[in-house]
C-alpha cells in the first residue's frame, strides 16, 4: 500500500512540473527581473509575491497548472523570516511548487559571515597560558546599532565550542544544592578568577534534561564556590521537582560544566564572545585557516514560517531539495533555560503542598511550558510537503509542525547537526494549560493529525539541549512515523504522546513503523528507542529495530535505560513485531488495553533487514554521522 501511494505521488508531481507555470531564482538575480530563466528574480519572497499576485488575479494560470519557483544553487542570506500565508495557498490540481534547479543546491541561510581574523597580539586578560599565540580575533558582527549576540559558530561547517569546563567528555559534581536561598556548591574550578565575569553560564545534568542557568554571583569558599543564579531560572530550578538536581552518593550528584568565559579557552576548536568589547576570539583546530576559512555565526531564529488560522489555512506548498541552514536560538541567554521533557521549557514549575489534581489524585507537581524556537515553523496548514531537503546548523529544532496542520510529508530530507530535536509535531500542553491535564480541544482541527514523516536521516541532533529527541510528537492522532534513520541523540529516539495521563484525549491511532534507531542516550537516562505517554487508542509501533544505547557517562541511574518504554498513563498501544538486543523493555504506570507481542531478538531478520530509510532514499546515509568519540555501547 505504502509503494502504490509512493508512486501515484511520483505520477502526480511528473504531471504538475509538466502542467506549470514557471518563476526563477539565482542569487545573481534581481528582484526588479521578471523572474523568467534568463532573468531571474533574487529572492524567494519576491517569487512567492509573484506566485500570490497570479492567483490574486487569476492571470497566466489555467485551473490545473501548478506554480513551479525553480531556485538556482547557492546561499540566499536572509534578513528576515520568510512568510507563507494562506493568500499563498495553493490547491491540489495546482500547488505552489519551490523546487532546487535540477542539481543545484539552493540554501536559505539564516547565518552571517564572521571576517577580518588575525592572531590576537598583547595581553588578553584572562585568557590561559596554553592559550597566548594561539587565538584569532576579529570584530563581532554588527547588525544595523546593535550587537549581534550568538551561541553557536561554525568554521568549514564543523560546529566550534563555545569555552568551557569540560575535558572531552569529562564533567565536574555539583557538591549540594540549596532549595531554599536558590544556590549551588561546585569545588572550585582550575581557572584564574571568575568572580567578576559576566554573563557566566552553567549547564547541569539532571537525569532525562539538562537546564541552563545564568550564574547571577560566583562566591569562592576555599576549595568551593557558591552559585547564585538569574531569574526566572533561579525560582524554577529550584522549585520543580522534576527532573531536579541530583544528589546521591551511590551514583554521584549531578554533573555539570561553566561556559562562556575567556578563562575557559584552553584547547582549540573553542571561542568566546566578549560583549564587552565587540570581539569574538577563536582557537583554530590543526586544520584550519582562519586567512581562508568560512566561518558563520546564525542570527535569526526561524528561516520559514508558514502560519495560516482557524478561519483562513495555508495549503498546497511543496519544497523540494531546498536546504535550511544556519538558525539560532537565544532564550538560555535571555531568561535561562529549564526544561521539563522534549525541551519543552518551564514557564512555571512547583511542588503541591497537597498532592492531587480532578484527573490524577496523586500528583505533587504542577508544570507549565513553552516550546523552543524551529527553523521552519508550521501552523493552520495542511498539504505541506518537505522532500529531499536538508535542515542543518540549527540552535533549536529543524521543523516544527505546531498546531492545527494535516496531510503533510516530510519525506527523504536530512537533519543533521542540530542543538534541539530533529522534527516534533503537535501540541505539548499550550502555554495556559497544566502539563499532566490531558488535551481535548473544542475543535478537533486543532490536532495534527493524518501526517507522514518517512524515509528521513536524523543524526547529530540535540547535540545542545540534551533531553531533546529526534522525533517527538505531543498530542497526535493518524500520524505515520516510517522508515526514519535515527541516530547520534543525546536522549530518545522517537517519542510519541504527552500528558502522562490514563484520561482519554486527543491522541490515536498513531503508527511508529519500521524505523531503525541506534546510538541514541549519548548523554541522557530514562530514555528509551521508542518513548510514549498518556492514552492513544489505537497506536501501533511495529517492526522498528532499535539497537546500541551508549552507556551515558554521568547516568544517575547506570540501569534506567531501554529499547522500548511505555511510560505514565500509556494505554491501548499495540507493541509488535519490534527488533531489539535484549527485552529490555519497561511499562511504567500503563493504562489498560496495552498488547505487547512478538519483541526482542527472535524478531525476523527479515523484519531487522527491512527497517530503515527505504532504497530510494539511501543516497542520505552518506551523511549518517558514526560514533567518533568510539564511546561504549550496551549490549
Amino acid at each position: 500500500m505504502l509503494k502504490k501511494v509512493f508512486f501515484c505521488c511520483l505520477i502526480c508531481l511528473a504531471h504538475l512540473q509538466v502542467f506549470a507555470l514557471y518563476l526563477y531564482v539565482s542569487p545573481k538575480g534581481n528582484d526588479a527581473n521578471p523572474g523568467t530563466k534568463e532573468n531571474p528574480f533574487a529572492t524567494l519572497q519576491r517569487a512567492l509575491r509573484e506566485a500570490r499576485e497570479i492567483r490574486r488575479l487569476g492571470k497566466q494560470l489555467h485551473p490545473n497548472e501548478s506554480i513551479l519557483i525553480t531556485m538556482a544553487g547557492g546561499f540566499y542570506q536572509l534578513s528576515e523570516p520568510i512568510f507563507i500565508r494562506p493568500e499563498d495557498s495553493g490547491n491540489f490540481t495546482s500547488p505552489t511548487l519551490i523546487f532546487a534547479a535540477p542539481g543545484e543546491y539552493p540554501m536559505l541561510s539564516g547565518g552571517i559571515n564572521v571576517n577580518g581574523w588575525q592572531r590576537a597580539q598583547g595581553k588578553i586578560k584572562g585568557l590561559p597560558k596554553n592559550a597566548k599565540g594561539k587565538v584569532w580575533v576579529t570584530d563581532v558582527p554588527v547588525i544595523g546599532d546593535e550587537l549581534l549576540d550568538f551561541r553557536q559558530m561554525w568554521v568549514n561547517e564543523v560546529k566550534a565550542i563555545r569555552a568551557n569546563t569540560m575535558q572531552g567528555d569529562s564533567m565536574s559534581r555539583i557538591l549540594s544544592w540549596n532549595h531554599h536561598d536558590e544556590s549551588c556548591m561546585i569545588p572550585k574550578p582550575k581557572t584564574g578568577d571568575l568572580s567578576q565575569v559576566k554573563g557566566m553560564e552553567m549547564l547541569i545534568h539532571q537525569m532525562w534534561a539538562i537546564a541552563v542557568l545564568r550564574i547571577k554571583s560566583y562566591e569562592p569558599k576555599g576549595d568551593s564556590v557558591k552559585l547564585t543564579f538569574q531569574q526566572p531560572e533561579s525560582r524554577i530550578q529550584s522549585e520543580h521537582p522534576w527532573p531536579a538536581p541530583f544528589i546521591s552518593k551511590k551514583t554521584g550528584n549531578s554533573a555539570f560544566f561553566l561556559t562562556n568565559a575567556i578563562q575557559f579557552l584552553n584547547q582549540p576548536g573553542e571561542w568566546y564572545l566578549d560583549k564587552v568589547a565587540r570581539k569574538v576570539y577563536y582557537w583554530p583546530r590543526e586544520n584550519e585557516d582562519l586567512t581562508t576559512a568560512r566561518v558563520v555565526v546564525p542570527a535569526l531564529e526561524n528561516l520559514v514560517k508558514i502560519e495560516g488560522n482557524a478561519e483562513n489555512s495555508v495549503s498546497n506548498i511543496w519544497f523540494r531539495g531546498i536546504s535550511f541552514i544556519y538558525t539560532s536560538w537565544l532564550r538560555p541567554s535571555q531568561q535561562g533555560l529549564v526544561p521539563h521533557q522534549e525541551g519543552m521549557y518551564m514557564l512555571d514549575a512547583y511542588k503541591l503542598k497537597v498532592p492531587g489534581t480532578p484527573d490524577k489524585a496523586g500528583l505533587e507537581n504542577q508544570a507549565w511550558v513553552g516550546r523552543p524556537e524551529a527553523a521552519v515553523k508550521v501552523s493552520y496548514a495542511n498539504h505541506i510537503h518537505f522532500d529531499m531537503c536538508r535542515f542543518q546548523y540549527h540552535a533549536s529544532t529543524g521543523l516544527d509542525f505546531v498546531k492545527a496542520t494535516n496531510q503533510d510529508q516530510v519525506t527523504g530530507c536530512l537533519f543533521k547537526d542540530i542543538g534541539g530535536s530533529g522534527i516534533l509535531i503537535g501540541t505539548f500542553s499550550n502555554e495556559s494549560t497544566e502539563v499532566h491535564l490531558p488535551y481535548n480541544p473544542k475543535d478537533p482541527n486543532d490536532i495534527c493529525n493524518s501526517e507522514l514523516i518517512q524515509s528521513n536521516l536524523i543524526t547529530d541532533v540535540s547535540n545542545e539541549d540534551w533531553g531533546c529527541v529526534g522525533i517527538g510528537a505531543g498530542y497526535v492522532k493518524y500520524i505515520r512515523i516510517a522508515h526514519n534513520d535515527i541516530s547520534e541523540v543525546s536522549y530518545t529516539g522517537i517519542s510519541v504522546g504527552w500528558g502522562w495521563t490514563k484520561t482519554a484525549n486527543a491522541m490515536s491511532d498513531n503508527h511508529i513503523v519500521a524505523n531503525k534507531i541506534t546510538h541514541y542516550a549519548k548523554h541522557m537516562y530514562d530514555v528509551a528507542g521508542i518513548y510514549t505517554l498518556s492514552a492513544q487508542a489505537g497506536t501501533v509501533i511495529e517492526k522498528n529495530y532499535v539497537d546500541s544505547i551508549y552507556k551515558a557517562p554521568y547516568a544517575h541511574d547506570p540501569h534506567h535505560w531501554f529499547y522500548l518504554y511505555l511510560d505514565e498513563g500509556s494505554s491501548n498501544i499495540t507493541v509488535k513485531d519490534n527488533w531489539t538486543p535484549s527485552e529490555k523493555f519497561l511499562k511504567n504506570a500503563n493504562g489498560p488495553g496495552n498488547v505487547w507481542e512478538n519483541n526482542g531478538p527472535m524478531v525476523s531478520d527479515e523484519i531487522k533487514k527491512a527497517a530503515g530509510i527505504m532504497p530510494l532514499y539511501q543516497y542520505l546515509l552518506v551523511d549518517k554521522v558514526a560514533n567518533q568519540n568510539n564511546q561504549p555501547i550496551n549490549h
